[in-house]
């Protein structure tokens, strides 16, 4: 019975896919269906877009930037800070014009906004000109979400229900945009509940990928010739904690560190209540593990963090990075910051600067608190006024930056590994990073764009180091 029903909503979506293919055929404006595909947010919302991408190219798009000559527009949103929210707002206003001109395009909405019930509303009410709207549980619904949009009347939309959200659903096809660097999921969802944080409201509760399918994965990532892999989670260090039989992150790290080749793993976002000493040996002992640990601290103040529901205590983060220190020497560290939460004090803001200095990141992320509606924080007393945030805010960039240069001028003489990623225009140099997500410029050719090369580092400027060439060892 289950794999009858399994073979036929396999069916269903095949049926799908060709027919939507067959339609998209006559709509289009040009010889081939044309989809334009804009994301935003952090690196899930990423590896969502390119999974979304690899769908649409079953159904027989192909992909432009340029929204006049799209046949589907297609906006994967954001739900993180209010900024993000008004700027995809606008821009989907925006659309109107567009769909004036070309009433035949279809335009699509989705992503964490739409996971929130006030904003799909919204987006219901406001924007008409929306064709297609579904939520972050549904990406693979895609192909069905589609057909009923093209053969329908009615605008469709569409959010997961429990079931969804607690799924996983493998062997989707991707559309990277990168030939040598690659984000790979390992997890979906959080159970942390921050106070400040909608993303378990909108991303589900946390759910890890089987360990062999995330292997199988990887390993076709390394047979492909990606050189950096980003394994991504809201919390990878909570991985593997919904199976019967306990497999780690660092386990699982481990387990993909040990497959051969020329290659780099980074991975995102660690959170400091479930990072252990044993994680840190494993970077240590690990042979393609980068030496970068992204460890979001949020504040400084005990206070203010029991009020974000962080679950640690500053002593707590700084005894980890000690040890995290000892352990890898050249470790560099970066970490997110909120300034301005609400209650905070200026007393509590200079904890956190203080942190700052005691732990010398490379660099950070730093954001002005935004309030999320459903949120514990969004509901707490907030007397401070913006325009004293924004002071704080300037001081602790300051800070940083201080810290930043100090860090950059220690690297002058080093050599160090880069992955070239592209050659800046601006300058005209080769551009790349190191393991520790530091950039750095040199003069080369083109032809080492999507390779390891070594750079002697000969000067720091601001955020990004200057080097030469060395031929290879």
């Amino acid at each position: 019975m289950i794999e009858t029903f399994r073979e036929e909503a396999a069916r269903t979506r095949e049926e799908c896919i060709a027919e939507v293919a067959r339609i998209m055929r006559v709509r289009a404006m040009g010889p081939a269906p044309l989809a334009c595909v804009r994301t935003y947010g952090c690196q899930q919302n990423v590896a969502d877009g390119e999974k979304i991408k690899g769908q649409l190219e079953q159904m027989g798009f192909s992909f432009t930037d340029d929204e006049e000559k799209a046949d589907l527009i297609l906006f994967n949103t954001c739900a993180v800070r209010e900024h993000a929210e008004d700027r995809v707002f606008g821009n989907v206003g925006a659309l109107k014009n567009v769909k004036r001109r070309h009433p035949s395009v279809l335009i699509a909405v989705c992503g964490c906004m739409m996971e929130q019930e006030h904003v799909a509303e919204r987006m219901k009410k406001s924007f008409p000109f929306v064709n297609l709207v579904f939520g972050t549980h549904v990406i693979h619904k895609l192909p069905q979400l589609l057909f009923q949009t093209v053969t329908d009347s009615c605008r469709v939309f569409e959010r997961g229900d429990e079931s969804e959200d607690s799924a996983i659903v493998e062997g989707l096809p991707v559309h990277r945009d990168g030939s040598f660097k690659a984000f790979l999921t390992v997890m979906y969802g959080c159970n942390n509940f921050c106070s400040y944080c909608v993303v378990p409201y909108v991303r589900g509760r946390e759910r890890s990928r089987e360990p062999d399918a995330v292997l199988k994965e990887f390993r076709g990532l390394v047979e492909a010739g990606y050189k950096d892999i980003t394994l991504l989670g809201q919390n990878v260090n909570s991985y593997g904690k919904t199976f019967s039989r306990r497999v780690g992150f660092s386990e699982l790290l481990r387990l993909l560190d040990g497959v051969e080749g020329d290659y780099r793993i980074r991975f995102m976002t660690s959170h400091p209540k479930d990072a252990t000493k044993e994680l840190i040996d494993t970077i240590a002992q690990g042979r393609h593990i980068c030496h970068h640990l992204h460890l979001p601290f949020q504040s400084g103040s005990d206070r203010v963090l029991k009020q974000m529901n962080r679950g640690y205590t500053r002593e707590k983060y700084l005894e980890l990075v000690r040890y995290a220190k000892e352990k890898i020497p050249d470790l560099s560290l970066t970490s997110d910051v909120i300034v301005g939460f609400p209650g905070e004090t200026y007393a509590d803001f200079l904890e956190t600067v203080s942190l700052v200095e005691e732990v010398g990141f490379t660099s950070l992320y730093t954001f002005l608190y935004s309030p999320r509606v459903g949120t514990r924080a969004a509901s707490m007393p907030d007397p401070v006024p913006s325009e004293e945030k924004s002071k704080w805010f300037r001081e602790l960039l300051e800070t940083q930056e201080k810290i930043a240069a100090a860090r950059c001028g220690s690297a002058v003489g080093t050599v160090q590994r880069v992955l070239v990623e592209e050659r800046n225009r601006k300058t005209g140099l080769l551009a790349g990073r190191t393991g520790g997500n530091v950039i750095v410029e040199f003069d080369g050719a083109d032809d080492r764009i999507g390779s390891f090369c070594r750079v002697r580092v000969t000067a720091a400027r601001n955020w990004i180091l200057k080097g030469v060439l060395l031929p290879e060892a």
